[in-house]
């Protein structure tokens, strides 16, 4: 069991973070909630020229790593795109994009785009879905609309199919959470930057110990996200059978750390932090898509509830923890 991503995944993701800083970077989404209709137009010929779509996440370790280290990327800049949905596109080209979505209220950030989706339920029922018309700004959904769901004609059964689904569900939910990761990382180096070189009493913030210890905390549910976000790749790479488990339980450390990680970090920039000048507004208003869906934190962690029943998690943190390395 290896944590990291290999060198080649991890320098992928590099020049993804690169070539999208090149064709706009924080000015993508600003300029995308402003003219909405011109979603894919900003962040698809980046993508395309990168070979995003020749990724196949379910075809060997190595893509699915690659599609990782993407997904961190788009992070990063907030990318007004849903990548981590297209690289979990199905098998067999009848759509361009899966979404995890709650049937209960199925939603997902794909408002405008000219995309065949499809979705997938936490029990692995797959159907055809339509993004329904916006009616509400970019600037107040993050370009969130609700789903139509139709059952898909002819849908396989079999333990085959079911297995496919239930890999359907582990994928998206890890590298939705991917995602989220890269838009902690951001929201933690603009913070450090910010206090390195705002003074108060003639010395830079970061030299205040309350400060610090903020930024601590902060940065420990970062990093623990990281890793367990390494061992859930990992865990849908092996195809366990826990995957699913796995998954929800990375979601639910991605937004519960979330939550710790903008709110200390809205907290240190003060009320600039809400203000569309600090690429921090921008950054926190795009993190809650993927921090509310499919499920926001209280129907993460009862879904993980119910799916454990009194067994528990196998991974690195239950009872029968992996130690070795492969």
């Amino acid at each position: 069991m290896l944590m990291e991503l290999s060198d080649e995944a991890a320098e992928f993701g590099r020049t993804a973070l690169r070539a999208l800083e090149a064709a706009g970077g924080d000015e993508l989404v600003q300029t995308a909630e402003r003219e909405p209709a011109r979603r894919a137009e900003l962040v698809v010929p980046v993508l395309d020229d990168l070979g995003a779509w020749d990724l196949d996440p379910r075809g060997s370790a190595d893509e699915l790593e690659a599609a990782a280290a993407l997904c961190r990327a788009a992070g990063w800049w907030a990318v007004p795109y849903p990548v981590a949905e297209r690289l979990c596109r199905p098998a067999g080209g009848d759509a361009d994009a899966l979404v995890v979505v709650a049937p209960a209220a199925p939603a997902a950030a794909v408002a405008g785009l000219d995309l065949r989706l499809a979705a997938v339920t936490l029990d692995g029922r797959r159907y055809a879905a339509t993004a329904r018309e916006p009616d509400v700004p970019a600037r107040k959904s993050a370009f969130v609309v609700g789903l139509d769901l139709a059952p898909l004609a002819g849908e396989p059964a079999g333990e085959d199919a079911e297995a496919a689904a239930v890999g359907d569900v582990a994928l998206g939910l890890v590298l939705g959470c991917w995602t989220l990761l890269g838009m902690l990382d951001r929201a933690m180096a603009l913070t450090r930057t910010y206090i390195l070189e705002r003074e108060q009493f003639g010395q830079p913030l970061a030299r205040f110990q309350g400060v610090q210890f903020q930024l601590t905390d902060a940065e420990v549910e970062r990093a623990g996200v990281a890793e367990l976000a390494g061992y859930a790749l990992w865990s849908v790479e092996a195809g366990l059978p826990e995957a699913v488990d796995d998954a929800l339980a990375l979601r639910l450390a991605a937004v519960e750390a979330a939550e710790t990680v903008f709110r200390v970090t809205h907290q240190l920039h003060g009320a600039m932090g809400f203000c569309d000048e600090t690429t921090l507004s921008w950054l926190s208003r795009y993190s809650l898509p993927p921090r509310r869906l499919p499920l926001g934190r209280s129907a993460t962690q009862e879904a993980l509830a119910s799916r454990l029943g009194r067994r528990g998690l196998t991974g690195i943190f239950g009872p029968n923890a992996v130690t070795g390395a492969a």
